[in-house]
């Protein structure tokens, strides 16, 4: 494998972070709860993520009610994604990438079918030798899919997860880079308070050009 990225999606390469909060205030108010905000969400916020919402409410959620609040949340989260743009280097980092010879692909635990119009919509597909979106049930950490990520693209391009670079903007990116061993960059993209990131021992970056350099590829 020639040197790789992994890329995350919401909160990194897409600009979502008012969108995740109004998709949250809908599944709150599904609960008959109050709506929060972008401070709380960063205090709060973990994976797997029926975790962050038992914090949030303060109390255990059983399966059944947390069937409801997934839906409401990705229902109330769709309704404001046509607002959401790309972060805003987001097309010249995957460029600079791309022209220095990285290959690059995107992971996120956003419903795939629901990523890949998206990707579309923003003209970038063809950055990426692969995605892959969520398949199945949500809220879970994301180590196992990048494991099971890394092996597929290991597959078509060879190599080992020692020469990728995961870049992503949450605690969970960091911990599922350990899991497989490969580096990562964070991006203090809003998911959690910049300290919480440093703490992981991994690069924080304040620009998605400033992340793709911390490898020494581009």
């Amino acid at each position: 494998m020639r040197p790789h990225i992994v890329w995350d999606w919401n909160g990194t390469l897409f600009d979502d972070q008012p969108m995740v909060i109004a998709g949250l205030n809908v599944a709150l108010g599904a609960a008959g709860l109050p709506p929060t905000d972008q401070a709380t969400y960063q205090r709060l916020y973990t994976r797997p993520v029926q975790v962050f919402y038992e914090r949030l409410f303060g109390r255990p959620i059983e399966p059944d009610e947390w069937e409801v609040i997934d839906e409401a949340f990705h229902t109330g989260y769709r309704e404001a994604i046509v607002d959401a743009r790309l972060a805003a280097d987001a097309t010249d980092a995957l460029m600079r990438a791309a022209d220095a010879g990285v290959s690059q692909s995107l992971l996120s635990m956003y419903r795939h079918d629901d990523l890949l119009p998206l990707i579309d919509r923003y003209a970038i597909a063809e950055r990426f030798i692969r995605v892959d979106g969520l398949r199945g049930a949500g809220g879970g950490v994301k180590a196992p899919s990048l494991e099971a990520h890394l092996q597929r693209v290991a597959a078509a391009n060879g190599g080992t997860p020692a020469e990728v670079l995961v870049i992503g903007d949450a605690k969970d990116d960091a911990a599922a880079a350990a899991h497989v061993g490969a580096a990562c960059v964070l991006y203090d993209g809003g998911s959690h308070p910049r300290q919480e990131l440093e703490d992981t021992g991994f690069p924080v970056a304040d620009s998605l050009t400033e992340a793709v350099e911390f490898a020494g590829w581009v």
